[in-house]
């Protein structure tokens, strides 16, 4: 028996020594190969007649995650696009007399609208330089066909497909779930608008809410149809009546109506592209990848010492410590700190990509944000949605640039406390108490809150609303009277924000980088960004797939409003979160 104990430890110890060895060694190799990446893309020579190829089917974050270079090493990850990469490498391609065109892929591609739009205008300004970008697809989304519109020709395979119908926004309402399965999220908002807590409530939806989707949609498709009408010489009743009869449904009535220029096999499109350069069949086509025009060396700007600061604020705004995708104040208080402590920093852009969160956090952050101020010039930059405690960092600003398609604004509060009281009482369970005093509960997933417990919260949110307005009036020079009346949770698009005064101008991330550099009268600079942080063993272990968590892959699979049920159960605390974050969790398709 003992030799079988010793043997069977012996055993565990030399897979846990392999493992270790190996965890080692890939960290090794993901290092290796990441620093071998960066070197190639400084030293690499375009060919001439060459062309950029540019796929925009892979996910595209504003910050990709510290572990992505050892995910990719370990084949756990497909690749991630950083998104500025993109824009930079598309800008140095129009610089480069050796590329003379652009072979994009835009089939699905799994980016924020506000994104999609940036890179669109970047890829339009290519083309102002007297080059070409041609698109070839099996199939395009209509995000997908919105970025392709800009090419100069747009082929489709023959038995291929697209979508051309006008945009939609569903939202699940649980009124009924709740009452017949026992679990209730009670709920305490403020704002007329305020509608992320409106599922749990009602049973449809409300007039307000209707209102301001609808008018989202509008504002959205308003763009996206105005800047495919420019590209492909239509007019907004063609386009319309394309949408409304779903004209372009086979690949043949999407030539007939004017979206797609012709119906071709891969193989040929190989040949319009060589055809393009001005090449015979027989040809090679030459190629440049974005990976070898956008590493990180490669657009560095030697002797160069001034720099502007990055900071990323990607993801749910979480009390607590933060990451590349959440937003804790630890994470980025220490940010900040670093921007401003750095003398080679002149000025700071916030990349702000949040639907918003804690409200506690939130206040945490702008604080700090507003000292940073003090020091050097700090410009907003709005992604894909920016919204509530978003909303509520970029108005430390000094300026604030969002896109057309940017969702913004949301000023608003809300909270929410879950209940399983009835649930809990229908399969036995039933909770009793013993106090000391009256309130003494406070919050309990088994109880329902008391009327004086829910005043209470009511008057934290009043409270929380009123800090909110003050700080939008203070950063937006309004009126208290003025942010109210564009307040009450209201969602807007960067085009209407422009419009109400919630920010400054519309444009992308170099527009905002051009107006950091203006306010601290700088010709040339380097970027460095913010936070920066080093992985953790635990970070590696959880990448790999026996180690790996099946939680996030569970719980993605949720609707969004159950997810933040579940979430709330899981991270119980004795007092509900007072949050400022986008009021509805909607997807526009």
């Amino acid at each position: 028996m003992n030799f079988l104990k010793s043997f069977l430890a012996s055993i565990l110890g030399t897979v846990v020594a392999f493992i270790f060895i190996g965890i080692v060694f890939f960290m090794a190799i993901a290092g290796i190969a990441s620093t071998f990446g960066t070197e190639e893309a400084l030293q690499v020579e375009v060919a001439e007649n060459s062309i950029l190829q540019l796929d925009l089917d892979l996910p595209v974050m504003d910050n990709v995650a510290s572990t992505q270079e050892f995910e990719k090493a370990l084949g756990l990850e497909n690749d991630v696009l950083k998104f500025t990469n993109v824009i930079a490498a598309i800008d140095k391609a129009s610089k480069d007399d050796n590329i003379k065109g652009i072979d994009l892929q835009s089939q699905s591609p799994s980016m924020g609208w506000s994104q999609a739009q940036s890179i669109r205008k970047a890829l339009n300004d290519f083309k102002a330089e007297g080059k070409f970008v041609y698109a070839f697809g099996d199939y395009y989304s209509q995000k997908g066909y919105y970025l392709a519109s800009v090419s100069d020709s747009i082929f489709l395979h023959p038995l291929g497909g697209m979508e051309f119908k006008g945009l939609a926004a569903e939202v699940l309402y649980y009124k009924d779930f709740q009452e017949e399965y026992g679990f209730k999220m009670e709920v305490v908002r403020h704002g007329k608008y305020k509608s992320a807590v409106e599922p749990y409530l009602e049973r449809e939806m409300s007039e307000a809410n209707r209102s301001q989707i609808q008018s989202l949609l509008n504002s959205v498709w308003g763009t996206v149809s105005e800047e495919i009408e420019a590209s492909r010489s239509l007019t907004s009743e063609n386009l319309k009546s394309i949408a409304e009869d779903l004209a372009a449904n086979l690949p043949e009535n999407s030539q007939k109506v004017g979206l797609i220029d012709d119906l071709i096999y891969a193989s040929d499109y190989k040949n319009k592209l060589k055809a393009a350069l001005g090449l015979e069949e027989d040809d090679r086509l030459r190629k440049v990848d974005l990976s070898q025009l956008a590493g990180t060396k490669a657009l560095y700007k030697k002797g160069v010492r001034e720099r502007i600061a990055v900071i990323y604020a990607q993801g749910p705004i979480l009390y607590g410590e933060g990451s590349e995708n959440i937003i804790g104040q630890d994470v980025f208080l220490e940010a900040i700190e670093d921007a401003v402590k750095n003398r080679r920093v002149k000025a700071i852009v916030l990349r702000i990509d949040s639907p918003g969160g804690s409200a506690l956090s939130s206040d945490i952050i702008w604080n700090a944000l507003l000292k940073a101020k003090e020091k050097k010039p700090l410009v907003v930059s709005m992604g894909n949605v920016a919204a509530s405690g978003g909303y509520y960092l970029a108005a430390a600003g000094d300026e604030i640039y969002a896109n057309d398609l940017t969702i913004t604004g949301s000023i608003g509060v809300f909270a929410t406390l879950p209940n399983a009281k009835k649930f809990t009482e229908s399969i036995g369970i039933n909770a009793q108490h013993v106090l000391t005093h009256k309130n003494a509960l406070g919050f309990s997933l088994f109880e329902s809150p008391s009327t004086e417990f829910r005043a209470s919260i009511k008057e934290g949110i009043e409270h929380v609303y009123d800090t909110f307005k003050a700080r939008v009036a203070e950063g937006r020079n309004m009126s208290l009277e003025e942010v109210e009346e564009i307040a009450q949770g209201r969602v807007w698009t960067g085009k209407q924000a422009l419009e109400n005064g919630l920010v400054d101008g519309l444009g992308g991330f170099e527009q905002a980088l051009e107006a950091a550099a203006r306010l601290a009268e700088l010709e040339e600079y380097n970027l460095i960004s913010y936070p920066k942080i080093e992985p953790e063993f635990d970070d590696f272990l959880s990448v790999m797939g026996p180690f790996g968590s099946i939680e996030e892959q569970l719980m993605e699979n949720y609707p969004k409003e159950i997810q933040a049920f579940l979430t709330t159960l899981i991270n119980k605390t004795e007092r509900p979160n007072i949050e400022i974050r986008l009021p509805y969790t909607v997807e526009i398709k």
